[in-house]
């Protein structure tokens, strides 16, 4: 094996490690205390039971950062959400990303 074909496994090795663990930008456990108001509409697992809401539980951190985000510039435009980010800080959107990426999607 050549030294390319090393360097090619050994990155693709490390992407898989990479990829493999739960590694998160933001504080779960600050998230899981930040997330209390948003509980009513997206249930207290991060699974709604209202059909007009989505679950958050194992959505992807960094979309729900994005999305977040989005609400609080007025990018994204949702009379429900822009009141309930607008006094979100960025750390308190990576947190609360964290936090619901951190579930089981399944609710368990």
């Amino acid at each position: 094996m050549n030294l390319i074909s090393k360097a090619c496994v050994v990155a693709s090795l490390s992407t898989v490690a990479m990829l493999s663990t739960n590694v998160f930008a933001g504080d779960i456990a600050a998230g899981k205390t930040k997330s209390a108001t948003c509980m009513a509409c997206h249930g207290a697992n991060g699974i709604s039971q209202i059909p007009m809401y989505p679950n958050l539980a194992g959505q992807k951190e960094q979309y729900l950062a994005l999305q977040l985000k989005a609400f609080r510039s007025g990018e994204r435009k949702n009379m429900v959400m822009a009141p309930m980010v607008a006094g979100l800080s960025d750390a308190d959107i990576e947190n609360l990303a964290a936090y619901y990426a951190s579930l089981d999607p399944s609710g368990k």
